[in-house]
Parts: structure tokens; sequence; C-alpha cells
């Protein structure tokens, strides 16, 4: 990789920029006891999974902390999921879409305001909620500290995000997941040197510890192998003689992934689940029903899981259907006078499309609601000290597939071998 100057260049950069974006985790928003809300989230995570916990493990702890970058990327991640959604449901957002480069600019121009708007939304719910905490968490409450508070969240959202730009433009992978993936990965050092205390402590425990690396390796790999997954069908173009050139007459075909909602059905599932638990948890007080209430939807509980495997199987289903539409797929091959052998154009070859992405997101569902469920497992029979599985690993192994394939194009396209080979030059350069 370090043989080409520019791709050299282009990774330096975005190791730069992400130890930049993890300096700034800890830096503090005025006017919080970092210590005292340590021990408040210490106390919220003996008494269940909240919506608190979810958004920390998407931007590394920073919210634990309390940092300035509490907010992260979330903002802009809600706003993109949203107006990824309605381009498929209001007409002006669908014809944006379908404008090309101009479109897509003034889709991005309009998912930054949309992130300025959700960031002020959440700061201002962040610094309420910090301030009706007990413990003392903001020991002088008012209008200074709110108006500070909402500032610097946001602030710090805006900072994160043109961090993420400026990697996907100058950088390599993408930006925006990278900085995710520095968050969630941040965690994974302390729970192995936590693991290794352990073993010193308790020399019996090695063995456990040794078989949870082997089942996380094994895990891992299965992840990358359905991740990667594709069903093809084959499509067949017709020649086309246009002046005096040939277009078609070629085969090709649609890859259809086994995944292709992504790890977007399992946030969607962990928040509809969570939301009721968080509010019994916060606002429910010791009553019977809300502490029953909060016990049922707790992760391991009977309920819990039912309700979380059918929400992550539905929302695969429903996220697929928003982001491919098999009737406008069979359109545009009409348009280019391709066809599916054996299927007749139109109608059928919708319908058939629609049958095999029927078929293929059922296993795929059923997969990544075991991964869902692995961190609830992995801590109670291997007692692992760290959080490993769901939704960390799903997105974690989903962006290092994604810089990896990026490297290996710049090192393809200058005559070198793949990433994983020994990198020797092949041919001449251009």
């Amino acid at each position: 990789m370090f043989r080409i100057p520019d791709l050299k260049k282009k990774i330096l950069f975005t190791g730069l920029f992400l130890v930049l974006y993890r300096l700034g985790s800890f830096v503090p928003i005025p006017g919080v006891d970092a210590s005292a809300l340590k021990a408040f989230f210490e106390g919220a995570k003996e008494g269940g999974n909240t919506l608190f916990g979810l958004l920390d493990l998407f931007v590394g702890g920073n919210f634990e902390r309390a940092s300035v970058f509490a907010l992260g990327i979330m903002p802009y991640i809600t706003a993109s999921i949203v107006l990824q959604l309605l381009g498929s449901i209001v007409p002006y957002f669908e014809k944006l879409r379908k404008e090309g480069a101009e479109g897509q600019k003034k889709l991005n121009q309009i998912t930054r305001y949309a992130t300025v708007g959700l960031a002020a939304f959440n700061a201002v719910t962040i610094t309420m909620w910090l301030a009706n905490l007990t413990g003392n968490v903001v020991p002088l409450k008012g209008f200074l500290f709110h108006f500070t508070g909402i500032v610097t969240l946001v602030t710090g959202t805006m900072i994160v995000m043109w961090i993420g730009e400026q990697i996907t433009e100058h950088g390599i992978g993408n930006g925006i997941s990278l900085i995710i993936f520095a968050g969630i990965i941040s965690r994974y050092p302390e729970g192995f040197i936590l693991m290794f205390q352990k073993i010193n402590a308790e020399p019996v425990y090695a063995w456990k510890a040794a078989l949870a690396i082997v089942v996380m390796v094994a895990v891992t790999a299965a992840v990358i192998f359905v991740t990667e997954a594709i069903r093809k069908i084959p499509v067949q173009y017709s020649k086309r003689i246009v002046g005096r050139r040939v277009y078609g007459g070629q085969s090709s075909y649609i890859p259809l992934r086994v995944n292709t909602a992504g790890v977007i059905p399992i946030i969607f599932a962990q928040s509809v689940l969570m939301f009721p638990a968080t509010i019994a948890q916060f606002f429910g007080g010791q009553s019977g029903f809300w502490v029953g209430l909060q016990r049922m939807l707790s992760p391991g509980a009977i309920l819990y899981t039912i309700l979380y495997v059918g929400l992550i199987i539905f929302f695969a289903y429903f996220y697929t259907a928003i982001v491919l539409n098999p009737t406008e797929m069979a359109e545009n091959m009409v348009k280019y006078g391709g066809h599916i052998p054996g299927k007749k154009p139109g109608k059928r070859t919708a319908e058939y499309i629609n049958k095999v992405l029927t078929r293929i997101t059922l296993p795929g569902a059923v997969f990544f609601a075991f991964v869902a469920l692995l961190p609830e497992l992995m801590s109670h029979r291997f007692d692992l000290p760290f959080y490993f599985g769901g939704t960390g690993l799903i997105i974690v192994v989903g962006v290092a597939l994604d810089t990896v394939q990026q490297i290996e194009s710049h090192l393809t396209m200058r005559h070198y071998d793949g990433f994983m080979k020994k990198g020797k030059l092949r041919g001449r350069s251009s």
C-alpha cells in the first residue's frame, strides 16, 4: 500500500483525521461532572439496556463521557435514513434521486440542514436530561449550562460530519462509516485487557477466554461470508445497431445481496424495543407495572427475544422493499434491451425478481437476528467483559470490507497484486 504515493497519502490522511476525532472524544461539555455521569451509567447498565446505551455504542463512549462529540454522527445517519425512505414515498425526493449528480448534491444539502435540526433537538433533550439527573451530574444548572451545552453538542456534530466528509473526499473509505467503526473498535482494547486481568486473577477462566476467542473468530468469518453473499440473476442483452456501432449481445447478471438491508433492521428493532424500557426506567418510578415492563423488555427475557427476532425479520423485508424495486429493475432491463432467460420482460420479470428477493432475505435476516442476540450469549456463557456481536460486529465487518475493497481497487488499477498478497508489481505501472 505504501509503495503508491497517492494511496499512502490517502491512508495517512484517514488515520490522522480519525486520531483527531478520538482526541475530541475526551473533551467534556462545560458544566458536567464526568465522574458522576459515569457512576449513573454504570447503574443504568445494571438496570438493563436503554436507548442511551445504544447511542453510546455508536459514538464510542462519547455519550457516557459527555464529550463535545456526544451526539457523534447519529443525527446525520438518522437524517440520511429518513431521506432515503422518503425517496421511495415522496415524489420530490424520488425525482431528486433520479437526477444523477445534481440531484444527489441537492439531497446532500437537505441532509445537512436536517442534521442541524435533529442535532439541535437532541442537544436540547440531552441538556434537559442531564440537568434533571440525580447525583449532582450538573452542579450549576441554569440558562448558561443549557445554552453552552446545546451550542457545543450541535457544533460537535457538525465537526464530526465535516471530518467524515473530508475522509471520504481526500482519504480512503467512507468517512461517516469509518467514524462509527473507530468508535466501536475503541472499546475492544480495554475489553481484552480486562479479559487478561481476569485470567491472571482466576486461571480457571483461561479456557473460557480461549473458547470465547475461537467463537469470536468463527462468528466474524460467518458474518463476512453472509455480508458478501449474493444471488446472481443472469441477464441477456440483445444486439442493437446504432449507426455503425453494435451494442449489447452480451450476458451479465444482477447481484442481489442476501443481506440487502445491512445493519438497519437491527438498529430499528433495538430502538423500538429499548424505547419503552428506557421510559420505564427513567420515568416510571418503582411501581409494579413499570418494573414488570422493564423486566420483560430487558435483554435475555423470553418476550424481548421473541419480539427482537420478529422485528429484525420484519424490518429486513421492509427496508429491502424500500431500497429495491423489482418493477423499476424490470423496466430498466427492457429500456436497455435486456431480459432474464426464460422470463417474459415486464411484469413476469418483476415477479421473478421479487420472488428471489423474498427467498434470499429470510435466511439473511435470521442469521443477523442470531448475531444480534450474540452479545447476550457471549456475556452469560463466557462472562465476556466487553460488547461483542450484534450491531457493532456487523458495522465493523461491513466498513472493513468496504475499505479493503477500495484499497484493492487502487492496487490493481496500478498493476499491483491485491491487498492480501505480497504486493508485487505486475507488469509495468501506468
